[in-house]
């Protein structure tokens, strides 16, 4: 009873250890994912319009407050060199009725004098360094604003991912209008004709058909493989990834999961993602030991 019981328990963990090797769920198209990949090209048009918006926000707060900074300091130093000019003004008045008052006493009146002589020309020294100050702080400001992004620049951004957006919208309106057409004919017969055209390599028509299958949810995993092996053919291999993804999500255990891998991890190789590619080598060779896939995979990883 207990050899049993270990046996079962060791075959479960061999079985874990198997699946475990195997990338769950591809990670392709993810645009929330720190690295994405596997973008099609509108994906790939709304990530770098994402980021470039997230750019001109963080520079628009980031020049913002560096101007909020330097205008305060230019009003504490205007209000320090406001204060300086009063009390120079005053200690000249001071200087002149001292002059007046005292000139009996010219020994004492001349040192005092010489005091507030000193007192005068320091102060004005000063005043004239915060005004040098003050005046480097402006050109700073006025850089500043050269480079800012003001608001209508903003807007038009902002006008530039709406029309894109409205473009995008107006060509799912016109597939649509297309697939309306295409109800008359039978899943079946679509079915066919798609592989027809496949193997006589007509893949864009091929791919508008395996299309219009999936969104009647006619065998959508075998469609999501299919257009995904003629993106491979096409050497667009970022979309042919998302559409693997797809077609593993939705029926992992199909007969043609080992080519579906194979070809996930060569896209991966030609995007330059190696240590995915890696991982899905791996996986073919331990889930798929013996077949022509697992092969191909030992070879290309070596």
């Amino acid at each position: 009873m207990k050899r049993s019981t270990i046996a079962v328990l060791l075959s479960a963990a061999t079985s874990l250890s198997l699946y475990s090797a195997e990338p769950s769920a591809f990670g392709a198209g993810d645009l929330s994912s720190d690295n994405p990949y596997g973008l099609t090209s509108d994906e790939k048009a709304i990530l770098e319009t994402k980021q470039k918006l997230r750019k001109v926000d963080l520079s628009t707060k980031t020049h913002a407050s560096q101007l909020d900074s330097l205008r305060e300091r230019i009003d504490g130093l205007q209000d320090i060199i406001e204060a300086l000019s009063r009390k120079s003004h005053n200690n000249k008045i001071a200087l002149k009725e001292l002059q007046d008052k005292d000139q009996a006493d010219s020994n004492s009146s001349n040192e005092y004098q010489k005091r507030l002589s000193e007192l005068v020309q320091q102060n004005s020294q000063n005043i004239q360094t915060l005004q040098a100050q003050t005046l480097e702080i402006s050109k700073l400001v006025d850089q500043i604003n050269e480079n800012y992004v003001s608001k209508k620049e903003f807007n038009d951004l902002v006008a530039d991912i709406n029309e894109f957006k409205s473009l995008v919208s107006k060509e799912l309106k016109t597939g649509s209008t297309k697939t309306k057409a295409s109800k008359k004919i039978s899943s079946a017969d679509i079915y066919n004709s798609a592989k027809k055209n496949f193997d006589k390599k007509y893949y864009t028509k091929a791919i508008e058909e395996y299309s219009e299958l999936i969104e009647r949810n006619y065998k959508p995993a075998y469609g999501h493989y299919m257009i995904g092996e003629m993106y491979f053919k096409r050497n667009d291999y970022g979309k042919a990834i998302s559409y693997f993804k797809k077609s593993s999500e939705l029926y992992s255990k199909a007969s043609y999961m080992p080519n579906l891998m194979l070809h996930t991890a060569i896209s991966m190789d030609k995007t330059g993602d190696k240590a995915h590619a890696q991982s899905f080598y791996k996986a073919i060779m331990q889930k798929y030991p013996n077949s022509k896939e697992a092969k191909e995979a030992k070879k290309l990883l070596n």
